[in-house]
Protein backbone atom coordinates (compact mmCIF):
# COMPACT_ATOMS: atom_id res chain seq x y z
CA UNK A 1 0.00 0.00 0.00
CA UNK A 2 1.89 3.52 -0.83
CA UNK A 3 2.94 5.69 1.94
CA UNK A 4 0.11 8.63 1.59
CA UNK A 5 -2.52 6.07 1.46
CA UNK A 6 -1.36 4.52 4.96
CA UNK A 7 -0.68 8.01 5.92
CA UNK A 8 -4.42 9.39 5.47
CA UNK A 9 -5.37 5.87 7.10
CA UNK A 10 -3.75 6.51 10.56
CA UNK A 11 -5.37 10.30 10.32
CA UNK A 12 -8.76 8.66 9.98
CA UNK A 13 -7.64 5.96 12.57
CA UNK A 14 -7.15 8.74 14.90
CA UNK A 15 -10.40 10.20 14.36
CA UNK A 16 -12.11 7.40 15.15
CA UNK A 17 -10.24 6.85 18.16
CA UNK A 18 -11.03 10.10 19.46
CA UNK A 19 -14.84 9.05 18.45
CA UNK A 20 -14.92 6.05 20.14
CA UNK A 21 -13.22 7.22 23.59
CA UNK A 22 -16.01 9.94 23.78
CA UNK A 23 -18.91 7.55 23.42
CA UNK A 24 -16.89 5.55 25.92
CA UNK A 25 -16.38 8.19 28.45
CA UNK A 26 -20.69 8.82 28.07
CA UNK A 27 -21.02 4.98 28.39
CA UNK A 28 -18.69 4.93 31.78
CA UNK A 29 -20.03 8.52 32.92
CA UNK A 30 -23.90 7.12 32.98
CA UNK A 31 -22.74 4.09 35.30
CA UNK A 32 -20.98 6.58 37.40
CA UNK A 33 -23.60 8.65 37.80
CA UNK A 34 -26.13 5.81 38.15
CA UNK A 35 -24.35 3.59 40.82
CA UNK A 36 -24.82 3.39 44.14
CA UNK A 37 -23.23 6.24 46.12
CA UNK A 38 -20.13 5.14 48.92
CA UNK A 39 -19.32 6.88 52.44
CA UNK A 40 -16.37 6.79 53.91
CA UNK A 41 -16.51 4.98 56.89
CA UNK A 42 -15.38 6.80 60.69
CA UNK A 43 -14.30 3.59 62.13
CA UNK A 44 -10.89 3.85 63.43
CA UNK A 45 -8.52 1.01 62.34
CA UNK A 46 -8.48 -1.56 64.79
CA UNK A 47 -5.24 -2.16 66.81
CA UNK A 48 -3.60 -5.50 67.04
CA UNK A 49 -2.22 -7.38 70.03
CA UNK A 50 1.71 -6.54 69.95
CA UNK A 51 4.55 -8.25 72.13
CA UNK A 52 5.23 -6.42 75.33
CA UNK A 53 7.55 -3.68 75.34
CA UNK A 54 6.17 -3.25 71.60
CA UNK A 55 3.78 -0.71 70.45
CA UNK A 56 0.62 -1.32 68.45
CA UNK A 57 0.16 -0.36 64.87
CA UNK A 58 -2.94 0.13 62.59
CA UNK A 59 -4.46 -2.98 61.06
CA UNK A 60 -4.89 -1.20 58.00
CA UNK A 61 -5.24 2.46 56.93
CA UNK A 62 -7.72 2.07 54.00
CA UNK A 63 -10.93 3.29 55.21
CA UNK A 64 -13.99 1.26 54.50
CA UNK A 65 -15.96 1.47 52.01
CA UNK A 66 -20.02 1.38 53.16
CA UNK A 67 -22.12 1.36 49.54
CA UNK A 68 -25.24 2.87 50.41
CA UNK A 69 -27.99 4.45 48.99
CA UNK A 70 -30.77 2.87 46.40
CA UNK A 71 -30.03 -0.17 43.85
CA UNK A 72 -28.77 0.83 40.44
CA UNK A 73 -30.91 0.68 37.51
CA UNK A 74 -30.53 -2.66 36.06
CA UNK A 75 -28.61 -0.80 32.63
CA UNK A 76 -26.50 0.79 34.54
CA UNK A 77 -23.73 -2.04 34.77
CA UNK A 78 -24.86 -3.10 30.97
CA UNK A 79 -23.60 0.85 30.28
CA UNK A 80 -20.32 0.05 31.99
CA UNK A 81 -19.89 -3.49 29.99
CA UNK A 82 -21.00 -1.28 26.79
CA UNK A 83 -18.00 1.26 27.77
CA UNK A 84 -15.68 -1.55 28.41
CA UNK A 85 -16.09 -2.52 24.96
CA UNK A 86 -16.39 0.58 23.04
CA UNK A 87 -12.71 1.74 25.34
CA UNK A 88 -11.12 -2.03 23.77
CA UNK A 89 -12.46 -0.81 20.54
CA UNK A 90 -10.84 2.59 20.85
CA UNK A 91 -7.84 1.69 22.12
CA UNK A 92 -7.63 -0.47 18.35
CA UNK A 93 -8.10 2.12 16.63
CA UNK A 94 -5.56 4.48 18.49
CA UNK A 95 -3.00 1.56 17.83
CA UNK A 96 -3.53 1.29 14.47
CA UNK A 97 -3.10 4.67 13.89
CA UNK A 98 0.55 4.42 15.60
CA UNK A 99 1.01 1.24 13.36
CA UNK A 100 -0.10 2.77 9.98
CA UNK A 101 1.45 5.87 10.58
CA UNK A 102 5.18 4.12 11.38
CA UNK A 103 4.73 1.97 7.80
CA UNK A 104 4.10 4.88 5.89
CA UNK A 105 7.22 6.36 7.28
CA UNK A 106 9.29 3.66 7.22
CA UNK A 107 10.75 4.60 10.91
CA UNK A 108 9.17 4.50 14.98
CA UNK A 109 6.12 6.75 14.68
CA UNK A 110 7.23 9.23 17.82
CA UNK A 111 9.55 11.55 16.08
CA UNK A 112 7.29 14.84 16.75
CA UNK A 113 4.84 16.13 18.76
CA UNK A 114 2.12 14.93 17.15
CA UNK A 115 2.62 11.32 17.10
CA UNK A 116 4.35 11.53 20.52
CA UNK A 117 1.18 12.88 22.11
CA UNK A 118 -1.16 10.32 19.58
CA UNK A 119 1.44 7.77 21.42
CA UNK A 120 0.98 8.84 24.79
CA UNK A 121 -2.66 8.58 24.68
CA UNK A 122 -2.58 5.25 23.59
CA UNK A 123 -0.36 4.64 26.68
CA UNK A 124 -2.35 5.82 29.21
CA UNK A 125 -5.85 4.30 28.13
CA UNK A 126 -3.74 1.03 27.59
CA UNK A 127 -2.84 1.67 31.52
CA UNK A 128 -6.47 1.60 31.96
CA UNK A 129 -7.58 -0.97 30.61
CA UNK A 130 -4.64 -2.95 31.61
CA UNK A 131 -5.62 -2.42 35.23
CA UNK A 132 -9.14 -2.97 34.38
CA UNK A 133 -8.07 -6.49 33.74
CA UNK A 134 -6.45 -6.70 37.20
CA UNK A 135 -9.13 -5.10 39.47
CA UNK A 136 -12.30 -3.17 38.86
CA UNK A 137 -11.31 0.49 38.02
CA UNK A 138 -14.23 1.27 35.87
CA UNK A 139 -15.03 4.41 38.16
CA UNK A 140 -11.51 5.64 35.91
CA UNK A 141 -13.04 5.58 32.93
CA UNK A 142 -14.70 8.61 32.06
CA UNK A 143 -11.64 10.87 32.89
CA UNK A 144 -9.23 8.39 31.66
CA UNK A 145 -11.24 8.46 28.30
CA UNK A 146 -12.27 12.26 28.21
CA UNK A 147 -8.41 13.04 29.12
CA UNK A 148 -7.41 10.81 25.83
CA UNK A 149 -9.89 12.01 23.54
CA UNK A 150 -8.86 15.79 23.91
CA UNK A 151 -5.32 14.97 24.18
CA UNK A 152 -5.89 13.43 20.72
CA UNK A 153 -8.04 16.21 19.55
CA UNK A 154 -5.44 18.97 20.70
CA UNK A 155 -2.84 16.47 18.69
CA UNK A 156 -4.78 16.71 15.63
CA UNK A 157 -6.37 20.65 15.99
CA UNK A 158 -2.83 21.98 17.04
CA UNK A 159 -0.07 19.24 16.61
CA UNK A 160 -0.72 17.97 13.30
CA UNK A 161 2.21 17.28 11.73
CA UNK A 162 2.27 15.43 7.69
CA UNK A 163 3.89 11.84 7.55
CA UNK A 164 7.57 12.47 6.90
CA UNK A 165 10.93 12.31 7.32
CA UNK A 166 12.29 13.53 10.41
CA UNK A 167 15.80 14.97 11.53
CA UNK A 168 18.49 12.87 11.29
CA UNK A 169 18.95 13.01 15.14
CA UNK A 170 15.78 11.16 15.60
CA UNK A 171 16.95 8.24 12.85
CA UNK A 172 18.56 6.08 16.18
CA UNK A 173 17.61 2.89 17.41
CA UNK A 174 17.72 4.99 20.66
CA UNK A 175 13.99 6.52 19.80
CA UNK A 176 13.10 2.78 20.03
CA UNK A 177 14.41 2.59 23.77
CA UNK A 178 14.31 5.97 25.41
CA UNK A 179 11.20 7.38 23.90
CA UNK A 180 9.13 4.03 24.31
CA UNK A 181 9.83 4.33 27.99
CA UNK A 182 9.00 7.86 28.61
CA UNK A 183 5.96 7.22 26.75
CA UNK A 184 4.83 4.01 28.83
CA UNK A 185 5.75 5.44 32.10
CA UNK A 186 4.05 8.57 31.08
CA UNK A 187 0.78 6.61 30.52
CA UNK A 188 1.16 5.36 34.08
CA UNK A 189 1.68 8.77 35.52
CA UNK A 190 -1.31 9.91 33.78
CA UNK A 191 -3.97 7.33 35.28
CA UNK A 192 -2.38 7.80 38.94
CA UNK A 193 -2.73 11.85 37.87
CA UNK A 194 -6.78 11.10 37.33
CA UNK A 195 -6.31 9.50 40.81
CA UNK A 196 -4.76 11.89 42.69
CA UNK A 197 -7.35 14.81 41.19
CA UNK A 198 -10.06 12.58 41.89
CA UNK A 199 -8.69 12.08 45.59
CA UNK A 200 -9.18 15.88 45.97
CA UNK A 201 -11.83 16.13 44.63
CA UNK A 202 -13.86 14.14 46.78
CA UNK A 203 -15.70 15.01 50.00
CA UNK A 204 -15.78 12.39 52.71
CA UNK A 205 -19.56 11.90 52.59
CA UNK A 206 -21.37 10.19 50.38
CA UNK A 207 -19.96 10.16 46.93
CA UNK A 208 -20.67 7.64 43.72
CA UNK A 209 -16.65 7.92 43.56
CA UNK A 210 -14.57 4.98 45.48
CA UNK A 211 -13.22 5.83 48.91
CA UNK A 212 -10.01 8.17 49.01
CA UNK A 213 -8.10 4.46 50.35
CA UNK A 214 -9.33 3.27 47.08
CA UNK A 215 -8.23 5.83 44.41
CA UNK A 216 -4.77 6.22 46.78
CA UNK A 217 -3.90 2.42 46.46
CA UNK A 218 -4.15 2.84 42.69
CA UNK A 219 -2.42 5.60 42.64
CA UNK A 220 0.19 4.51 44.67
CA UNK A 221 0.49 0.89 42.41
CA UNK A 222 0.60 3.16 39.16
CA UNK A 223 3.47 5.06 40.09
CA UNK A 224 5.29 2.34 42.04
CA UNK A 225 5.16 0.69 38.19
CA UNK A 226 5.98 3.62 36.15
CA UNK A 227 9.03 4.85 38.03
CA UNK A 228 11.61 2.68 37.15
CA UNK A 229 10.31 3.09 33.80
CA UNK A 230 10.38 6.69 33.92
CA UNK A 231 14.07 6.24 35.73
CA UNK A 232 14.98 4.20 32.97
CA UNK A 233 14.10 6.56 30.23
CA UNK A 234 15.77 9.49 31.93
CA UNK A 235 19.10 7.15 31.88
CA UNK A 236 18.51 6.06 28.32
CA UNK A 237 18.17 9.51 27.30
CA UNK A 238 21.48 10.40 28.89
CA UNK A 239 23.05 7.56 27.31
CA UNK A 240 21.65 8.73 23.82
CA UNK A 241 23.10 12.28 24.17
CA UNK A 242 26.57 11.19 24.57
CA UNK A 243 26.31 9.11 21.51
CA UNK A 244 24.74 12.36 19.68
CA UNK A 245 26.51 15.22 21.37
CA UNK A 246 29.39 13.88 22.96
CA UNK A 247 28.24 14.53 26.78
CA UNK A 248 25.49 13.27 29.19
CA UNK A 249 24.28 16.31 30.46
CA UNK A 250 24.50 19.21 29.25
CA UNK A 251 21.32 21.51 30.63
CA UNK A 252 18.61 21.48 28.12
CA UNK A 253 15.51 22.25 29.23
CA UNK A 254 14.44 18.75 28.88
CA UNK A 255 17.01 17.37 30.46
CA UNK A 256 16.42 19.65 33.29
CA UNK A 257 12.39 19.06 33.49
CA UNK A 258 12.90 14.97 32.87
CA UNK A 259 15.02 14.96 36.38
CA UNK A 260 12.83 17.71 38.20
CA UNK A 261 9.72 15.11 37.27
CA UNK A 262 11.75 12.12 38.57
CA UNK A 263 12.89 14.09 41.86
CA UNK A 264 9.10 14.55 42.39
CA UNK A 265 7.72 11.10 41.88
CA UNK A 266 11.18 10.20 44.20
CA UNK A 267 9.99 12.30 46.79
CA UNK A 268 6.68 10.96 46.64
CA UNK A 269 7.57 7.61 47.32
CA UNK A 270 10.31 8.27 49.66
CA UNK A 271 7.78 10.09 51.70
CA UNK A 272 5.37 6.86 51.89
CA UNK A 273 8.15 4.69 52.78
CA UNK A 274 10.18 6.75 55.40
CA UNK A 275 7.85 9.46 56.36
CA UNK A 276 4.70 7.09 56.16
CA UNK A 277 2.88 9.64 54.24
CA UNK A 278 -0.84 8.96 53.28
CA UNK A 279 -3.70 11.05 52.09
CA UNK A 280 -3.90 14.78 51.03
CA UNK A 281 -0.17 15.15 51.84
CA UNK A 282 0.43 12.33 49.84
CA UNK A 283 -1.53 13.15 46.81
CA UNK A 284 -0.31 16.62 46.41
CA UNK A 285 3.30 15.73 46.01
CA UNK A 286 2.07 13.15 43.67
CA UNK A 287 0.43 16.04 41.78
CA UNK A 288 3.28 18.16 41.79
CA UNK A 289 5.06 15.79 40.19
CA UNK A 290 2.71 15.21 38.02
CA UNK A 291 2.48 18.86 36.82
CA UNK A 292 6.23 18.85 36.30
CA UNK A 293 5.78 15.52 34.05
CA UNK A 294 3.25 17.57 32.11
CA UNK A 295 5.23 20.43 31.54
CA UNK A 296 8.16 18.63 30.69
CA UNK A 297 5.89 16.64 27.65
CA UNK A 298 4.38 19.57 26.67
CA UNK A 299 5.43 22.55 27.57
CA UNK A 300 8.70 22.40 27.38
CA UNK A 301 8.71 21.24 23.67
CA UNK A 302 6.46 24.11 22.88
CA UNK A 303 7.39 27.42 24.42
CA UNK A 304 10.82 26.50 25.46
CA UNK A 305 13.44 25.77 22.65
CA UNK A 306 16.64 23.46 23.05
CA UNK A 307 18.41 21.05 21.78
CA UNK A 308 15.02 18.82 21.56
CA UNK A 309 13.48 21.62 19.97
CA UNK A 310 13.43 19.08 16.79
CA UNK A 311 9.96 17.66 18.83
CA UNK A 312 8.29 20.89 18.40
CA UNK A 313 5.19 21.51 16.36
CA UNK A 314 6.79 21.42 13.04
CA UNK A 315 8.86 19.13 11.39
Amino acid sequence: MPADQLARISDLLVVAAVLLYLFAMIAFALELAFGRARAESARKPARVPVPVGASGVPASDDSENVVTGPEPPRWAPAAGRIALALGWLGWAANLSAIITRGLSVDRWPWGNMYEFVVAICFAAVTAFLGTQIRQNVRFLGPFVMVTSALGLGFAVKFLYTAAGPVVPALNSYWVAIHVTAAILSSGLFIVAGVCGILYLVRGDGLSRLPTKADLERVAHRLIVLAFPVWTFAVIAGALWADKAWGRYWGWDPKEVWAFITWVGYAAYLHARVTAGWRGRAATIVQLIAFACLLFNLVGVNIFISGLHSYADVSP
